[in-house]
């Protein structure tokens, strides 16, 4: 007689186990050994010996399984009570085919403490009992009596047996279905924890965008305020101390009080322009060339010195602010030689080459040594207006020779160098000390081509 039970998990066998597990087996030999006394009692045969191999068969469990549930982890040691619980159920099915109804707490057996590919030996032995128990009625001593018998015993064994197989596979398949969702819920884990660490990274990748965007607004305005506000101021206080000291000249006076209401307006204009991050209004109505001359020319007016402006090569549209860089170093450059190079000459070039732009503003005037002129360390704090010179003072940042020490240098060589360096160019200053004084500033044409 065989059953078909389905086996529980045996991922930890040691555990306490369900009671139809625990208990069933006991309380169906229990039931067969009943049976076997009132089936012996009406028989009058003694049932002594069957009596005592159920308690052998219940000792057996009690013993292996009941009482040291740690030994289910021990592959031998199951291996021997499920052979030794099989031999005993053999016998008694051939003293009693009826005993062929344990059969299926052998499987219960098999299917939960045998490691595969045990669990086959195991379960074809149980069958084979099985298949016994039903063809107990079987002529055995005939060849096709012995055939019958082979064949219940294999249409008992073979079905089990692929029974296990199937079990085997589906644990498998399970197995592996446990195991892709426990990697999943991992790489969930990780992933969250990604993207927590990918959020906090974006804060303060944007925080610190932030702040840099801040630091470039103020520096953009601090040299937009030299270029304009700074220079314009300049140019008022030296007209306006000019008119003073016109006095007794009506048309000089006059002269210079119009020059200085010129400039006012021009840096409110320039201001408002800068405020607004506007292109200056020499770019807005004309080419480079043109603006860099009408600033020539405006400063040569203002400080009765001849500039000449020259462009060479082909000229070509450049980036907006590469023009408003070049524009505005032009400006500060000729700012420069009207606060300390007491020059009589000066030229401004223009270059378009190959592979750069280059801007070029010489003057014949005093000089200085460029060694002891640090851009670098320039601090507006520490300049005192009060203590500079009116006619020379730089209200950005007291230049060099303004009242200034020496070694402070100015801001306005600074914004010079950061409206360069900022489009991956370079500005060089060449000066000695009554030799004039060069400055060159140069933009590759790659950062300063226009892309159309």
């Amino acid at each position: 007689m065989s059953g078909s039970l389905v086996p529980a998990r045996r991922d930890a066998p040691h555990r306490l186990w369900p009671p139809v597990v625990g208990v069933g087996p006991y309380g169906l030999l229990a039931l067969l050994a009943i049976f076997t006394v009132v089936q012996k009692h009406s028989a009058r045969n003694s049932p002594f010996g069957d009596l005592a191999l159920c308690a052998l068969t219940a000792a057996w469990m009690l013993w292996m399984v009941t009482l040291h549930p740690t030994w289910r982890d021990r592959p031998k040691m199951m291996a021997l009570f499920v052979a030794g619980l099989t031999v005993v159920t053999a016998v008694l099915v051939i003293r009693d085919p009826w005993f062929g109804c344990f059969t299926p707490a052998g499987y219960l057996y098999a299917f939960r403490l045998l490691r595969w590919p045990w669990v086959l030996a195991g379960v074809a032995a149980v069958a084979a009992v099985a298949g016994t128990a039903q063809a107990s009625d079987v002529d055995k001593g005939s060849l096709a009596g012995a055939l019958a018998l082979l064949a219940v015993v294999a249409a008992n064994v073979v079905p089990m047996c692929g029974f296990a197989w199937v079990v085997r596979r589906s644990g498998q398949q399970s197995a592996q279905r446990e195991a892709a969702l426990a990697a999943a819920r991992e790489a969930n884990r990780r992933l969250a924890a990604t993207l927590a660490e990918n959020a906090s990274l974006q804060e303060q990748v944007v925080a610190q965008a932030r702040q840099a965007g801040v630091l470039d607004e103020r520096q953009r305005m601090a040299r937009e305020i030299h270029d304009t506000l700074a220079q314009g101021l300049t140019g008022i206080i030296t007209q306006l101390q000019a008119a003073e000291h016109a006095e007794d000249d009506l048309a000089a006076w006059r002269r210079h009080c119009a020059a200085a209401t010129a400039l006012a307006r021009e840096s409110l204009s320039e201001a408002r322009r800068s405020v607004h991050a506007l292109r200056p209004e020499p770019l807005e109505t004309g080419r480079l060339s043109e603006a860099i001359a009408g600033v020539a020319r405006r400063w040569s007016a203002l400080h009765e010195l001849a500039v000449e402006v020259t462009t060479t090569g082909t000229a070509r549209p450049l980036r907006p602010e590469v023009e408003v860089a070049l524009l505005r170093t032009a400006q500060e450059a000729l700012a420069n030689v009207a606060k300390h190079a007491r020059a009589s000459r000066v030229g401004v070039t223009l270059s378009y080459l190959d592979h750069e732009v280059v801007l070029d503003v010489c003057d014949d005037g005093a000089g200085f040594d460029p060694a002891g002129f640090d851009p670098a360390g320039f601090d507006p704090a520490g300049c005192d207006p009060a203590g500079c010179d009116p006619a020379g003072f730089d209200p950005a940042g007291c230049a060099a020779g303004s009242g200034a020490t020496a070694t402070t240098g100015g801001f306005g060589l600074v914004a010079m160098r950061q409206r360069i360096e900022g489009l991956a160019g370079t500005v060089r200053v060449e000066s000695e000390p009554g030799g004039g004084t060069g400055v060159s500033a140069c933009v590759p044409a790659a950062a300063a081509e226009e892309k159309t």
